[in-house]
């Protein structure tokens, strides 16, 4: 008992200078590999300027409109000004409905044109996959006023079929290349195994493709997610009713006013930028995985 006393004694000081061992251990090998320091710096500074904007919106919003001039207290009155100005609950509603609606679409037509694209083959396949990739190189900005004019002989401004149909045509070309990108990838014994069993295509296709694309399906949806979410082109020529106006549209209105509260629009894009960022970060992994499939396989 006397001999092992000394050795706990012994022990229980290497113990405590473990925390200081660690940090010399990572002193050393940043010393040896001095890159990766500089690049851990860089994306630290990188990260710092991506997260300011969210820092300044948030201690802006909770002041009002004279603490925001002199820089000093907190308050909550811009939030109550910016729910007493705008319906943001309907707005928030409009928007996901949107998103959703598109989204479903989106996701129907470029999973089976890109199914088609990659395992069948048909005559003009590879002009019509050129002209798929050809439109996703024409500006919006180009085309927005022809469809306009043809959206409003056919009476679907201020309507959510109107802007659903105009996000949908406008997302599925990106979204077919992605898919079809993703089914080469897949070995064709697949399908022809699916085909032996009996399966025709739309079997192998809904039974053997589809439920191996679901990485290529959450990066489809994330990304077209945030970029209808954070549209306001589309939405303001589309949906112009003030029953029917995305969270976009409606904090473009008001800051199209004489006087412009700082603090209630930073409450008000806060709120607009949340639930794209809450997506993002629920499915990055599924985002991140679908980006590498090209490069994994």
């Amino acid at each position: 008992m006397s001999a092992a006393a000394p050795g706990l004694a012994r022990r229980r000081p290497a113990a405590r200078r473990a925390p200081r061992g660690r940090f010399r251990t990572v002193w050393k090998e940043a010393r040896r590999d001095p890159v990766k320091v500089v690049i851990f710096l860089l994306l630290l500074a990188v990260s710092a300027g991506m997260l300011y904007p969210f820092l300044f919106m948030i201690l802006n919003s909770l002041r009002s409109e004279n603490q925001y001039l002199s820089g000093t207290g907190f308050s909550t009155v811009s939030w109550g000004q910016l729910f007493a100005n705008l319906p943001v609950g309907r707005e928030l509603l409009n928007s996901t409905l949107v998103c959703v609606a598109s989204i479903a679409i989106i996701l129907a037509l470029s999973s089976a044109a890109g199914y088609a694209f990659a395992k069948l083959r048909f005559r003009r396949q590879g002009l019509l996959f050129f002209a798929v990739i050809g439109s996703m190189m024409v500006p919006l900005q180009s085309i927005i006023i022809p469809v306009y004019v043809n959206f409003a002989h056919l009476h679907l401004i201020n309507t959510y079929l109107g802007a659903i149909l105009v996000y949908a045509g406008f997302g599925t070309p990106f979204a077919t290349f992605l898919m079809t990108t993703f089914f080469r990838g897949l070995p064709d014994e697949l399908t022809e195994a699916a085909a032996c069993d009996g399966l025709g295509h739309a079997g192998s296709f809904f039974r053997v493709a589809l439920p191996m694309a679901k990485p290529a399906l959450a990066t489809v949806a994330v990304l077209q997610f945030i970029q209808i979410w954070d549209d306001l082109l589309v939405g303001l020529l589309f949906l112009q009713e003030p029953t029917n106006r995305t969270i976009t549209v409606g904090l473009g209105v008001l800051s199209s006013g004489r006087v412009v509260s700082v603090p209630v629009l930073m409450a008000g894009s806060l709120v607009s930028a949340l639930p794209a960022v809450l997506v993002y970060l629920f499915f990055q992994r599924y985002l991140v995985a679908g980006l590498t499939l090209g490069v994994n396989r």
